[in-house]
């Protein structure tokens, strides 16, 4: 019987989910990097474009973040004119919102993202893609009914 036959999994899926995770992760982080953002600022302009003028608070929420991190996280962003915080509706309150320059900044990331897809579909193959999103799906999925049965 061959290790992929046996009906046990051998080694460990945290380890390797995560090596999998770094070398996707290097694989869109090398194509950012090509206009100077990491994939982290991407994803940070993108939520803060759609959500529009936000709260740090909610926006860390949306984002599954820590306070400390978002606000790590935002200031190269605002130093690079991206974004702008500013006071809110008090003065303990503020709002990040996107500017100009961080729209297209954006608008130029996302082409590099379609690019580092498309090079991850051509490098894995487009069956084992839409394998592991099945997979992923699937799994999260499993996790939702659990922590849903948990909260019953």
């Amino acid at each position: 019987m061959t290790p992929r036959s046996s009906t046990k999994p051998q080694g460990c899926s945290h380890a390797k989910l995560r090596q999998l995770t770094r070398r996707v992760s290097q694989h869109y982080d090398h194509e950012m990097a090509k206009i100077g953002l990491k994939t982290t600022q991407y994803s940070l302009l993108s939520q803060v474009m759609h959500r529009g003028p936000s709260r740090p608070g909610d926006l860390a929420k949306a984002m599954v973040l820590d306070a400390s991190t978002l606000t790590r996280n935002l200031k190269p962003l605002a130093a690079a004119g991206w974004i702008t915080v500013v006071s809110g509706a008090d003065s303990r309150s503020h709002l990040v919102a996107i500017t100009e320059a961080g729209r297209e900044k954006r608008a130029e990331a996302q082409r590099r993202w379609k690019a580092a897809q498309e090079s991850l579909n051509e490098l894995l193959g487009i069956e084992r893609v839409l394998a592991l999103h099945e997979l992923i799906d699937g799994s999260l999925e499993r996790f939702a009914e659990r922590e849903t049965e948990s909260a019953s």
